[in-house]
């Protein structure tokens, strides 16, 4: 795919300080590491598709949205999933429904309960973000037949009133990667998911590929995990997810990849502090208000495209055809990419657009599993 370039000048020296913090010397100029030529990118430079849904009148349904930890406000996943509904509450002049976010140690029988409530107060459709939500919605769903049900996240629940918005993270944090890749100067990036789960591994698996896939052995990624799957408090941890991201810049990683929910203000934070750059995740972070003050270290982000799945499926529920929807919302249909918000980012477009459609034209396949 990729012819092979001189190495880069910051190539590891066996025999230095593993410790060395990032900016302390023995690093290069930043895209220094790469060694892989990218791809060659498309005429345009990859303009993203949009959804045209013509006039849709989605006056008869209240949108009720059951979040997952961190609720609306969490500059990520949940805000993302909000933004959907609002604008389709502004387009199509749907009603807002119920909100409520979930608690972090909550039992099946809380979702359960919060999935009924909002379907007896005649929420229709009902958005449950996150996969936590499959067991709670696969048994409430039957009980209400006329009600529609969307599950982000997991495809797991074979009910005809239920529809699944899942995504390809693994591509997108595929670019994620390639980004790391050419923004680090010690040859060093880290990636912090905030629970341990197959899902966020996707990210993991993704994230370690583009890197690979940009910087061949040359760069060495450090992945690290907030809590251990069953244990979603980690999704909602800045303080936990500051302290592991100041000991992995301590250790030479300067640019850092966050799949952690509301815990990622954290790890940009420590990246503020010690001088490296940070990568967002689900939304554009560089442009979220809660996380104003760190936005300049939020080189880009992996863009999850919540929003834009709840507000198709929105539409389509209004239409009657929510069948009609994308089986996965991946690099092909702009379900995943990358934001370019932050100009840093801009002289590397190229390099992106080139990966994105070596991706989507199947010239490179990203697994969903990290290696090992």
């Amino acid at each position: 795919m990729a012819g092979v370039l001189a190495m880069a000048g910051c190539a590891k020296d066996s025999g230095g300080d593993g410790n060395q913090a990032a900016g302390e010397g023995g690093g290069g100029e930043p895209g220094s590491c790469v060694t892989n030529e990218a791809p060659a990118a498309p005429e345009g430079n990859g303009e993203e598709q949009t959804t045209e849904h013509g006039d849709i009148d989605a006056s008869d349904h209240k949108i009720g949205l059951a979040f997952d930890v961190g609720g609306r406000g969490d500059a990520s996943f949940n805000d993302a999933a909000a933004a959907g509904v609002d604008r389709a509450v502004e387009d199509f002049g749907a009603e807002k429904g119920s909100e409520s976010p979930a608690a972090g140690s909550e039992s099946e029988a809380a979702k359960e309960q919060r999935l009924r409530q909002m379907a007896e107060q005649g929420n229709n459709p009902i958005i449950a973000v996150g996969f936590a939500y499959a067991e709670a919605v696969g048994k409430v769903a039957p009980q209400y037949p006329d009600t529609e049900f969307a599950l982000v996240d997991d495809n797991s629940v074979d009910e005809k009133n239920v529809t699944p918005l899942v995504f390809a993270e693994e591509e997108g944090s595929f670019l994620a990667g390639v980004a790391a890749a050419y923004k680090t100067s010690e040859c060093q990036v880290g990636f912090v998911g905030g629970v341990q789960t197959p899902l966020i591994q996707k990210f993991q698996a993704g994230f370690e590929q583009g890197v690979k896939a940009a910087g061949g052995d040359n760069i060495e990624v450090k992945s690290e995990y907030l809590t251990p799957a069953g244990d979603i408090s980690g999704f909602n941890d800045p303080a936990k997810a500051n302290v592991k991201s100041k000991s992995m810049i301590s250790q030479g990683s300067d640019v850092l990849f966050h799949a952690a929910g509301a815990s990622g203000q954290g790890v940009f934070e420590a990246a503020a502090e010690g001088d490296a750059l940070g990568i967002g995740v689900d939304s554009d972070q560089y442009k979220q208000k809660t996380l104003a003050d760190v936005k300049d270290v939020i080189v880009t982000s992996m863009l999850k495209k919540v929003d834009v799945a709840v507000y198709d499926y929105i539409a389509a529920v209004a239409d009657g055809n929510p069948d009609d929807l994308p089986e996965r919302f991946d690099l092909s249909v702009d379900g995943v990419g990358y934001s370019k918000s932050n100009p840093d980012i801009e002289d590397i477009t190229e390099e992106l657009e080139g990966y994105k459609k070596a991706i989507v034209d199947g010239d490179v396949e990203v697994s969903e599993t990290p290696e090992g």
